[in-house]
């Protein structure tokens, strides 16, 4: 295991990946329980390596993230990135200040002197590997007495450093984004040379760690039903799939039509889920109850918590006559990273349907089998747990549904508006070979009327925005560049099949500043 301390970097996540790339079991924890978290793992013998991550502040600051433990007591190699470099100067007795030249995207950097080959620096062979990704407003202006400077930058910048007599290490660049080169390498050498850590971490192994941590927290002694809130998509089938193998036939999977799904969404999916899958799945049709519960509400914050918590009350009304007391989601890493702020290191960006929409008080205990993984990393473990192709590549769809897909106050016709326009831009991009190719699209209805032409006639219908973006794990995305030809297909069909709509707008934002839904 390699442990990453998490001090609010955005990048913290692709740490995560790109250990995990390399076949490397890596876990995050925030910075004030990794005390706790790192005595557990060496007491288990299970802790090969540490990594502090960047984050967004600065180490003189007050109440600045920090660590209450002697780094040079521990028994494994440590490695800083960015403000981990900075702490570990600190801690150690160096001083930090704000930089003069600040030194933000690619720089190039240089070796000072020959290096020790254990230390991650020694990847750099040639003039070639040496363009580095920086993002700093702070530099190294005293080193400590314990640190040796390994290379600076152009401007003089200490940029990464060893200790003298411990495998501690640090850079002040970022290695896990792609911009760095060899950036990969560098984390390689860290993890197999430096470490020592073992190869071990495959989507079979972490499927058999997942079952048996399900089995762990249910207690497979007992008979208790556990239900599993499938939503459709592909976290809930595969949380839902991984749950079966470990619980067998007590698991109860309920399919909820909150009136917020695609088109013919209810029936498809119970039918598939029911003959491909061979779950035990009951479906719910509250979707009058979940629409009453919207009536009037426009705050996109207030949709998701009133949505999040119906969902609950249906589960509870539907399992009282059951011994139910766990209830499956399929949360994933994003949606951690954007719904809790850790002590105000990271921000949060907006509450999820699964992690900060329920309420606080509920009879369920949660099980959330993939919430420390990516969706690339889901599809891989559906792969081989022999979901079909077609259902775990389905574009992601938010919990709250088109709820959060109709801007301001939801209401059964603008669904029925929403619903057709979507219907039209996902069977578009199926025949033309694109579904596979975007990560996910999707229309939104926005709270907006604008003047058109019909015929002879003057209209002031809806707008209608086209989203389609690309990602690998949805914390970052970019516009899909969908030909014009198709644009011009999709808009055309969606104005004169929709009534409702007279006008179609492309999103082309990026992720950040936008996010990839609306609301």
């Amino acid at each position: 295991m390699i442990l990453i301390i998490d001090f609010g970097s955005q990048f913290t996540q692709l740490l995560a990946r790109r250990i995990r790339e390399l076949n490397t079991a890596s876990e995050i924890v925030p910075w004030h329980k990794a005390n706790t978290i790192i005595n557990e793992y060496l007491t288990a013998n299970k802790l090969h390596g540490i990594i502090f991550s960047g984050g967004p502040h600065s180490v003189y600051d007050h109440n600045a993230p920090t660590t209450d433990f002697d780094i040079e007591q521990l028994p494994v190699p440590i490695l800083g990135v960015c403000y981990g470099l900075q702490l570990i100067n600190s801690k150690l007795g160096g001083k930090v200040s704000p930089t003069q030249n600040r030194e933000y995207g690619f720089e190039t950097i240089s070796l000072l002197e020959q290096i020790d080959e254990k230390n991650p620096i020694s990847y750099i062979k040639n003039s070639t590997e040496n363009i580095v990704w920086m993002s700093h407003g702070d530099e190294i202006t005293t080193l400590s007495s314990s640190l040796v400077a390994d290379t600076t930058t152009r401007q003089g910048v200490v940029s990464s450093f060893h200790h003298k007599t411990l495998p501690i290490y640090g850079v002040q660049f970022h290695p896990e984004v792609e911009h760095t080169r060899c950036g990969k390498a560098l984390l390689q050498h860290f993890i197999e040379v430096t470490c020592q850590s073992p190869k071990d971490w495959t989507c079979e192994s972490l499927i058999h760690k997942s079952i048996e941590n399900i089995k762990e927290i249910i207690n497979s002694e007992n008979n208790d039903t556990i239900i599993c809130a499938l939503s459709g998509g592909v976290d809930s089938c595969v949380a839902a799939v991984l749950t079966q193998k470990a619980v067998g036939n007590r698991l109860l999977c309920l399919f909820v039509n909150n009136g917020l799904l695609r088109k013919n969404e209810y029936e498809e999916v119970l039918d598939r889920f029911k003959k491909d899958l061979n779950l035990n799945v009951r479906g719910v049709d509250a979707s009058e109850l979940f629409l009453t519960r919207l009536k009037g509400i426009s705050d996109p914050e207030q949709k998701r918590k009133i949505i999040g918590n119906t969902f609950i009350e249906v589960f509870e009304k539907e399992t009282e006559h059951l011994n139910a007391k766990f209830l499956v989601q399929g949360t994933l890493y994003p949606d951690v990273i954007e719904s809790v702020s850790i002590h105000g290191s990271s921000v949060t960006i907006k509450t999820h349907h699964n992690v900060g929409g329920l309420p606080e008080k509920m009879k369920f205990t949660l099980i959330e089998p993939l919430k420390e993984l990516f969706k690339d990393e889901v599809r891989k473990i559906g792969l081989d747990l022999g979901i079909p192709h077609d259902m775990l590549f389905r574009h992601p769809f938010p919990g709250p549904g088109l709820g959060i897909r109709v801007l301001g106050e939801v209401t059964q016709e603008k669904l029925q508006v929403l619903c057709q326009a979507d219907s039209i831009f996902i069977e578009e991009l199926k025949k033309q070979n694109l579904y596979e190719k975007c990560w996910q699209a999707f229309v939104v209805l926005l709270p907006v009327q604008s003047v058109g032409v019909m015929g002879d006639g003057r209209t002031y219908e809806n707008v209608a925005a086209i989203r389609c973006v690309n990602t690998n794990d949805g914390m970052t995305a970019e516009w899909s560049h969908l030909p014009y030809l198709f644009l011009e297909r999709v808009s055309s069909r969606i104005i004169n099949e929709v009534q409702g709509i007279n006008r179609v707008v492309y999103d082309i934002s990026t992720k950040p500043p936008a996010t990839i839904e609306w609301e």
